[in-house]
């Protein structure tokens, strides 16, 4: 039964050397040419403000509750939506009830993040 697993072990075998010996040859290979520019911090071509141990502001975790909010939202609602005619078929109302319940408990999701104000793009 083992041996059934031998191509997968080789792979997984391949790619991790792949993986160690690439990143050794750009260490060895590659110029070391470090200056103070360089080391510097970058921010998306920007000076740094601040220190890091600063709080993050309400909205960064809002922002992120709101995108995991409409991205199950969109995971389930969309193959639900294709195969609806099949379902309701198979399963009658009861099929559109427990969608109904389940956009409904999201909802409150997105009615906690309005009330946060995390649709205020200031």
């Amino acid at each position: 039964m083992l041996e059934q697993y031998l191509p997968v072990f080789i792979v997984l075998g391949i790619a991790i050397v792949f993986g160690v010996a690439t990143v050794l040859s750009s260490i060895i290979f590659g110029p070391q040419r470090p200056t103070t520019e360089k080391l510097s911090t970058y921010e998306s071509g920007m000076k740094p403000v601040g220190t890091t141990k600063e709080r993050v502001s309400i909205k960064y975790y809002l922002i992120a509750m709101l995108f995991i909010i409409f991205d199950l939202e969109v995971i389930f609602v969309y193959p639900w939506a294709v195969q609806f005619k099949k379902l309701f078929h198979e399963f009658g109302i009861s099929v559109f009830i427990s969608m109904f319940i389940f956009l409904v408990i999201f909802e409150i999701g997105y009615l906690y993040v309005y009330k946060k104000g995390g649709f205020k793009w200031d």
